[in-house]
């Protein structure tokens, strides 16, 4: 049962990055190797045979829903194939795949490179992949969203989330106080920024 669940996973994971993502040609060749290397490395290592012993998940194979996926759907539509793209991505944090996740990304942002959603959420991949530290690649694709969407306040919003998390405070405070600055008085996201632009400062004070 173990070695069919392990293949049926793979079948999916290729289908996900064929049928939504769009790869074809090398990348997917790429992605199929790495996916199928996994589960010959389950193959050759696992005993599915033997008597269960449940145990609690590790953070390896399980992690929480980011900020990013609790919030999304308060900056961006719910139901569109962009969105779809990230549930997808979500799926794959939270079984411990974030290299998947960001592959699953690049290969809609070559279809539509021009989404600043998608490109938030790869701005949030590749943080979430480097264990919470923005890279200058996460920066960059963040920097992309803010540039294709100047008026929407998504991409600075997550963009100070992800350098709130971690642990760039004062980067993040600029971020969230220039949006805040932007902002008319009467939006419905405003006392939101408010609260969290004011637990981050309750923070920097602490530090």
């Amino acid at each position: 049962m173990g070695f069919l669940f392990a293949f049926g996973f793979a079948l999916l994971a290729l289908i996900a990055l064929w049928r939504i993502a769009g790869l074809r040609g090398p990348a997917l060749q790429l992605a199929g190797a790495a996916i199928l290397a996994g589960v010959a490395g389950y193959l050759w290592q696992g005993t599915p045979n033997l008597a269960g012993s449940p145990k609690t998940g590790s953070a390896e194979s399980k992690q929480a829903d980011s900020s990013f996926a609790l919030e999304r759907a308060a900056f961006f539509e719910r139901f569109s194939s962009d969105a779809q793209i990230l549930d997808a991505a979500d799926a794959m944090h939270r079984a411990g795949s974030d290299a998947y996740g960001i592959a699953l990304i690049r290969g809609a942002l070559a279809k539509h490179p021009r989404s600043a959603e998608l490109w938030v959420g790869m701005g949030n991949a590749l943080t979430l992949y480097a264990q919470g530290m923005v890279t200058p690649a996460a920066d960059l694709a963040f920097r992309r969203a803010v540039e294709l969407a100047p008026n929407h306040p998504g991409p600075p919003y997550f963009m100070g989330m992800a350098y709130a998390m971690s642990g760039q405070f004062e980067q993040a405070d600029k971020i969230w106080s220039d949006l805040l600055a932007r902002m008319p008085q009467d939006a419905r996201l405003r006392s939101g920024l408010e609260r969290r632009l004011a637990q981050l400062r309750e923070v920097e004070a602490q530090q």
